[in-house]
């Protein structure tokens, strides 16, 4: 009869301390956005991985707590993604998650209210939450009050940081209104002049207004060198733009040199223009003019680093044809893992040596990729399927 009493005990226990975790809703990511913004709350969705032990370590010591589970069960709407599988690789995309664990938290049209990172003890992570779930992140669509003319700094700089790489427009309209409203006499900080240059392309963009009239503020945090050849660049931007020649589908080189030499000087236009070529014809699939311009770009390789040149690697290995120039990508691919392996140019030299005749290294290489992505939770299908070609 103990015994049996016991048992009991130990499976009240266990249900009651799973009542008083966090408790995540598992419907479809859809569903969740719906029911949040029904029920007036946000969302907090966990993205995690399953490799990862600091999300391990949360589920278990902190997610468990009954003062966090208190408050997250009655504010938000919760639920969990692998990250790596299903619809969490939507996600993931979405909402730019590109480390674990990192804490979504989303309002009833499924935008970005915050969005947080690292292991925290549950007094911190309650308290994290307690300052997200304000009354100004459950207004309702960020859109819709920006398109209502909301000028609030903080809810401005928010949408900027939030959106920067998920919804850039977005994130960049806001970034003018943000400048547009900030008063003269307000000294910018360095936080803001960070973002007033991330939202600075080319001199056409509102914010080079901005960039050019606080130009002795801005070299308060930077050289004047520097503003310089950001400058410089800036007008580079629209020099490439008026040479693309979209009909042909080609970059004008004379065209562009006339217009950049003057202005930063032949090597510096030079290297822009090879620039501006790899990654036009990649984006184009003109794979031979592509060719061209890697092979001049990349003549001097000691001066790149390896991973820049892994990138051009890539593309020949999988759309150049030219013996000679497959030997100078299995060249660059060389040094990206001679400064150290990764699943990811282990497997871009092993198609090289394949490409180029060389099977037992291409083998080799294969394998090695193959291992290293198994040991780092990577996906080996790519080395697993030039294996079963090397065979």
């Amino acid at each position: 009869m103990k015994k049996i009493i016991s048992g009991i005990s130990i499976f009240c226990t266990v249900i009651i301390s799973a009542q008083e975790a966090i408790q995540f809703q598992d419907i479809p990511f859809k569903d969740i956005i719906a029911k949040a913004k029904k029920e007036k709350k946000l969302v907090f969705i966990d993205a995690y991985a399953s490799w990862c032990g600091p999300c391990k370590l949360m589920e278990k010591n902190v997610f468990t707590q009954k003062t966090v589970g208190d408050y997250f069960n009655t504010s938000f709407v919760n639920a969990r993604f692998d990250m790596e599988k299903g619809e969490g690789r939507e996600i993931a995309a979405k909402y730019g998650v590109r480390s674990y664990p990192t804490y979504l938290f989303l309002n009833g049209e499924g935008e970005l209210v915050s969005q947080n990172t690292g292991y925290m003890d549950a007094g911190l992570f309650v308290t994290m939450a307690q300052d997200i779930n304000s009354p100004g992140n459950k207004k309702g669509s960020l859109k819709e009050r920006f398109a209502s003319g909301d000028k609030d700094p903080e809810f401005l700089i928010n949408i900027m940081k939030l959106n920067s790489s998920s919804d850039y427009d977005f994130a960049k309209k806001a970034s003018e209104r943000y400048f547009d409203t900030k008063k003269k006499t307000e000294k910018l900080s360095k936080e803001e002049i960070g973002l007033l240059l991330y939202f600075v392309k080319s001199t056409e963009d509102h914010n080079y207004n901005v960039f050019t009239a606080r130009k002795d503020e801005i070299i308060q945090f930077l050289p004047e060198e520097t503003y310089r050849e950001f400058d410089a660049q800036l007008k580079l931007a629209k020099i490439v733009e008026q040479s693309i020649d979209e009909k042909n589908r080609r970059i004008n080189d004379e065209q562009f040199m006339k217009a950049a030499e003057p202005l930063v000087g032949k090597e510096a236009a030079i290297t822009k223009l090879n620039q501006t070529k790899l990654s036009y014809y990649e984006q184009n699939a003109n794979f031979p003019e592509f060719e061209k311009a890697a092979l001049e770009y990349y003549k001097n390789s000691d001066s790149f680093e390896p991973n820049e040149l892994l990138r051009a690697a890539w593309v020949f290995s999988d759309h150049i044809k030219t013996p000679a120039s497959l030997k100078k990508a299995t060249e660059w691919a060389e040094k990206s893992v001679m400064r150290g392996e990764t699943s990811e140019n282990t497997y871009i030299l092993a198609k090289l040596y394949f490409v180029t005749g060389n099977k037992d290294m291409a083998k080799n290489y294969a394998e090695m990729s193959r291992n290293i992505a198994t040991q780092t939770h990577k996906d080996s299908k790519l080395a697993e399927e030039l294996l079963s070609q090397i065979k």
